[in-house]
């Protein structure tokens, strides 16, 4: 045994892989069967952990590793969290919202520590800078009408989040793949729009809400789990729409566009604008906002006018109103000419000296840092959701990771299997990472992703292109003793032999 133990399964990988083009080539974490570490560098040299990595000739022989990730303490999120947190005058304790021994929570430490950072609340941010804007706009065409919150807590009621606005019991975004629950009853609220029923049984007519919203979602550039909403809400009484000689639901919706109309040119300057029909399911009808800017049509908002329910619901019987909904983020990332989401939360002073209150300042990109690129394939199986990959790996290495991407996909009809190949690419905006941050964040993520995504069969990345290798038979299963059958499903993965050696 202790010479099988001693033992590793090298793959031998075709010349194309050794050259100094290619990234570090990493072998994971340590596995059941094979108890210590090698990494080989894109040459063919080794670090050696105790079981060595060998070269012959112009091949590179790398171990495959085991994903026996239930037979190790898994860190949940990489992320320090504070214990508590001020929002809204409300004290959020990190135990009642990061529940590891609830199988109804799903929020992570990665998240919890954005609640209170109130990005839109900050005068020389270009998210608050944006807010301020859009306010000065109400404020000016309608007289102060509109009040104003922006200091509301994040955690809302399944019911304020979904039933309030009619969203459908079985629509997808009730799922735990898509949102973020505290527990059965409560989640981080997905957007401003929860506030809605509240602001309404509390007497107001005419209000803007403004916060940090949260959604489990892809990791790109223009994506993240946090980013920031501005929602707007105006009713109407009987008196007003016959005055002006029309039914409500013909003047909430003229209304409605001349006010977004003006926002937009106050925002964009003079531009070519169009509005396009769709569906939202707490308004009827409902519109979107297009403005041809920088010689493509650019979404800017969605709006409608309120269900009728919603209104009879929260006190507000025999009235009409109008709603809109837009993201800060969205707008800001154009007018600012900010090119990757991640960077609205950095506290690098490069950043944030950028920005001036009042001022809408084109951002100067600092020096472009290489990324670093992994990719992972893997067998799905059918409770497989792309958002809990992406979770899991934003929950360790954090804004670290700039992309993930499905680059490959492969059905294995005679096995009944999928496998799915991903790049992951890391980068940081503000420095330069080394290889062995980005070995360890990668091996973090090979250590967690099987048990939290139910993944049953291995695959495993060694690096860049065309070096996804999955095994059908995972070597912790073979204990040594059975052949391990090698399989191609994606087209750029380069096998030639396997077969054991024995280095001291």
């Amino acid at each position: 045994m202790a010479a099988a133990l001693r033992s590793s399964l090298a793959l031998t990988i075709s010349s194309s892989l050794c050259s100094r083009a290619a990234p570090l080539i990493c072998c994971g974490l340590p596995a059941l069967a094979f108890p210590r570490r090698v990494e080989v560098n894109s040459c063919g040299g080794a670090r050696d952990g105790g079981v060595k990595a060998r070269a012959i000739g112009d091949r590179s022989y790398v171990r495959p590793f085991s994903l026996a990730a239930s037979e190790k303490k898994k860190p949940r999120s990489t992320a320090c969290a504070a214990a508590s947190v001020e929002v809204g005058g409300l004290t959020l304790n990190r135990d009642e919202i990061v529940r590891e021994d609830d199988p109804t929570n799903n929020v992570p430490d990665s998240v919890f520590t954005k609640i209170g950072l109130q990005l839109h609340n900050r005068e020389n941010h270009p998210l608050g800078i944006l807010k301020n804007e859009i306010y000065s706009y109400f404020d000016e065409r309608f007289q102060g009408e509109f009040k104003k919150f922006d200091d509301l807590s994040p955690i809302v009621t399944v019911k304020a989040n979904f039933d309030d606005v009619l969203v459908p019991a079985d629509h997808v975004s009730r799922r735990m793949n898509d949102t973020y629950y505290v527990n059965s009853e409560t989640v981080l609220r997905c957007h401003t729009s929860a506030h809605q029923a509240e602001k309404l049984r509390e007497g107001n007519t005419h209000f803007l809400v403004t916060g940090d919203v949260y959604r489990r979602d892809a990791i790109d550039a223009t994506h993240y789990p946090v980013f920031h909403q501005m929602e707007g809400f105006r009713v109407f009484t009987q008196d007003e729409w016959e005055a002006a000689g029309v039914d409500g639901t013909t003047l909430a919706s003229k209304h409605l566009k001349e006010t977004l109309e003006g926002l937009a040119e106050r925002l964009f300057g003079k531009v070519e604008m169009r509005w396009v029909d769709t569906y939202f399911p707490f308004t009827d009808p409902s519109y979107e906002l297009e403005i041809f800017y920088q010689d493509k049509w650019l979404e800017v908002l969605g709006c409608g006018v309120v269900e009728q329910e919603i209104l009879n619901r929260n006190g507000r019987g025999g009235t009409v109103g109008w709603a809109f909904g837009l993201g800060l983020e969205r707008l800001a990332m154009v007018l600012f000419a900010i090119p990757d989401i991640r960077l609205f939360w950095s506290d690098d002073p490069r950043w944030t000296t950028q920005f001036k209150a009042g001022q809408r300042t084109k951002f100067k990109s600092f020096s472009k840092y290489p990324p670093c690129y992994k990719d992972i394939s893997f067998w799905i199986s059918d409770k497989f959701s792309e958002n809990n990959l992406c979770e899991v790996v934003r929950g360790i290495a954090g804004d670290l990771v700039e992309e993930v991407v499905l680059i490959d996909e492969f059905e294995n009809k005679k096995k009944g299997l999928t496998s799915h190949c991903y790049r992951i690419a890391y980068r940081s905006m503000e420095r330069s990472l080394t290889d062995e941050e980005i070995n360890d964040l990668q091996g973090k993520s090979d250590l967690l992703l099987p048990s939290e995504l139910d993944l049953k069969h291995l695959a495993y990345n060694v690096g860049r292109g065309a070096m996804n290798v999955p095994w059908i038979k995972p070597v912790f299963q073979s204990h040594f003793g059975l052949p391990i059958e090698l399989e191609q499903p994606h087209e750029s993965t380069v096998v030639e032999t396997a077969k054991w050696t024995s280095d001291a």
